[in-house]
This record gives structure tokens, C-alpha cells and sequence, in this order.
């Protein structure tokens, strides 16, 4: 078993503390991604299970094992990075043996796993060049192999693809998919890219700050959003945000309008969301529809962009405020447009005004 737990991790630079309480339990088996926003701490985060940053507190077990001081070669794991890290003087099949060649591997055992992992990521035909004959996505695969090879308990994943262009993240993308799924293994990756989570991951860790807002599968994230956060950073368009004020509210849901909302009843059963007052509600763009009357909101087009197989309309409401509207299909809008919009209420989300994020390892 390849279990990974992550109890009251912390960890500190000097007086600053960039990782702070985290819990985190990934089982055997499983595809964990962690996002977040620039300087979040996910990198670090990864770095610590890989062995290459000291744990300032809480304890780390990978496969029942505590292993806060065990050496990066010892922990069952194969780190593959953002920058490939394969010799240029060597070729395919010396790069991906290498690991083997310094543990003291025979020649056929040598020979046999990297047939294997040649196999498995389709790379047969380039074994006999060097990493200058490569693109970007067959270096990443030379790479992805040399940790193969390796039969680690554990893969990590450092921001892989973010080197490769929009073709090949999307090719190699579905090629880590397939080799998840053909081996099995426990694998933990870590990006900004939240297409690349929502599409790889069992369970998606949001973090920000050093703490972890809310941890789940993607779709629950994406419907369910622990606070304002996670409900922006999830989703693309990212979700539309609004004051609001509450005119009552009962149980689980709230009567709220504003000067730009018509009143109306939504789902309020967040944590510190009050019983009166102002509150934030959030609409994704792919929520919004246009109506011909009755609109619960009004605006005029800035501007369209019409993408084929959708439309995402930039509205301007009365206030100057801005609202995305994605339309599942090629509609022309002109710029000065008048609009009424409408939307399920049960699928809007309310938010307490000042919750732009919260401690929830939940």
C-alpha cells in the first residue's frame, strides 16, 4: 500500500512560515493534484514528500511509514520535473537507465525495464536518439520513463507540462491519464493549471497562503465551492462575484437582491453566510443565459468572443461593474448591446461578504 499522509505539516524559512498546519490524506492508488495560486506553497508542499525540503513540524508517512527523516533515496518515490533533467550527452535509453546504472542494476535487468517503460509510453523508435532530436513532449516522456523504471511506490509530478505548448500539454495530458490508469500507482502532481486538474485528478487540494481551503473530487469543487476562493479559482471563465444585501433568510436558503439583482431566492448554507446584512453571490458565466424579458440582471456589451463552439459576452451593468456570460454557441452581439440576463437561482452560490478564503482541510 502507497498510502501518503500529511499530518499538521508545517514548514519555515528563517521566522517565516510558508506551510502552515497541513493535512492532507491521499490513498493508494489515487490521482491528487494540488493548485493553487503563485507562491501558494504547492511546490514545496511536493518537495517535502519528495525528501528535498526538511519538515519543520507534523509528521509525514508514505506507505506506513514515517519518513520526516528519511533520505529522498529511501522513500519510494521518483520526482519528475517541470525542467525534464535528462543529459544531453546521453541518449533516450542511457537517460532513462540511469537511475538503475547507478543503483548497480544488471545489464538485462537494465535492458528489460526500459523495454517496459519504453512500451508503456510508447518511445520504442527513440530510444537510440539524444535529448537535441527530441520535442519537448518526447523529452518529457524520456523523463517520465527514467521514473518508471524505477518502480516507485509513489510518482510526483512538478508542474510537467508547463514548458510544452497548448497541443502538446493537451497530447501529454492524456498520455499521464492512460499511465495512471495502466499502473496504477499513487501519483501526486502539482500545477496552476486548473484544466490540467479537473481533468486528471481523483481529488483536487486547493491551497492558498500555506493552508489548505478545501480538498475534493473536481466536480465537487466545482459545484460545491468551501468559500469565495476556491469558487474563483476553480472554473474557467472564473465565477462572477456581486454584493448583494439579505432580506431574510431561513434555514439553508436566503431572500437577497441589490441594486443590480432582482430579488430573489438562493441556496445559502455556507459556513458564516449571516442572517441579514450584505453577502457576496457568485454566478458562473456558464450559468448566465439571455432573456428577452424579465431579467433578474441588465448590462450592455463590451464585448464578444465568439469561439466556435461558444460565445463568452464581456457585460457592463449599470455600475461599471463587469459580468462574464459564457453561451454554449456562436451568437453575434454587438458592442453597446442592451442585455437581460437570467439564471436558476438554486445554482447561484452566496458567500459571507468577507470570506475570501478560509482554514478548511474538509
Amino acid at each position: 500500500m502507497a498510502d501518503v499522509l500529511l499530518k499538521a505539516i508545517k514548514k519555515s524559512y528563517g521566522p517565516v512560515q510558508v506551510i502552515k498546519g497541513v493535512d492532507i490524506d491521499i490513498n493508494d492508488g489515487e490521482f491528487v493534484v494540488f493548485v493553487g495560486p503563485s507562491g501558494c506553497g504547492k511546490s514545496t508542499l511536493l518537495r517535502m514528500i519528495a525528501g528535498l525540503e526538511d519538515i519543520s513540524g507534523g509528521t509525514l508517512e508514505i506507505a506506513g511509514r514515517v519518513v520526516n527523516d528519511i533520505q529522498a533515496s529511501e522513500r519510494g518515490i521518483a520526482m519528475v520535473f517541470q525542467s525534464y533533467a535528462i543529459f544531453p550527452h546521453m541518449t533516450v535509453r542511457e537517460n532513462v537507465a540511469f537511475g538503475l546504472t547507478i543503483a548497480g542494476a544488471s545489464k538485462a535487468e537494465k535492458e528489460a525495464k526500459v523495454a517496459e517503460a519504453a512500451r508503456i509510453l510508447q518511445m520504442e523508435h527513440l530510444l537510440d536518439r539524444r535529448p537535441s532530436q527530441l520535442s519537448g513532449g518526447q523529452r518529457q516522456r524520456v523523463a517520465i520513463g527514467r521514473a518508471i523504471v524505477r518502480k516507485p511506490e509513489v510518482f510526483l509530478f512538478d508542474e510537467p507540462l508547463s514548458n510544452l505548448d497548448a497541443a502538446l500539454r493537451l497530447d501529454m495530458r492524456i498520455e499521464i491519464g492512460k499511465l495512471h490508469k495502466s499502473l496504477g500507482a499513487t501519483m501526486v502532481y502539482v500545477t496552476h493549471d486548473q484544466v490540467e486538474a479537473m481533468t486528471l485528478a481523483d481529488k483536487i487540494v486547493v491551497l492558498k497562503d500555506g493552508y489548505v481551503q478545501q480538498i475534493g473530487a473536481p466536480m465537487d469543487l466545482y459545484h460545491n465551492p468551501a468559500n469565495r476562493f476556491v469558487a474563483g479559482f476553480i472554473g474557467a471563465p472564473s465565477m462572477n462575484f456581486l454584493d448583494v444585501e439579505i432580506v431574510s433568510r431561513e434555514g439553508d436558503s436566503a431572500r437577497i437582491h441589490s441594486d443590480l439583482v432582482s430579488e430573489i431566492t438562493v441556496p445559502a448554507w455556507r459556513e458564516g453566510v449571516p442572517f441579514s446584512g450584505r453577502a457576496t453571490l457568485g454566478i458562473r458565466p456558464q450559468d448566465l443565459r439571455t432573456v428577452d424579458t424579465g431579467g433578474i440582471l441588465q448590462g450592455n456589451v463590451a464585448i464578444a468572443e465568439r469561439l466556435g463552439i461558444e460565445t463568452v459576452v464581456d457585460i457592463t451593468l449599470k455600475d461599471g461593474s463587469r459580468l462574464l456570460v459564457s453561451l454554449p454557441e456562436d451568437r453575434v452581439f454587438e458592442p453597446g448591446q442592451p442585455v437581460e440576463l437570467g439564471f436558476d437561482p438554486a445554482r447561484a452560490h452566496l458567500f459571507a461578504l468577507d470570506a475570501e478564503a478560509t482554514r478548511n482541510a474538509a
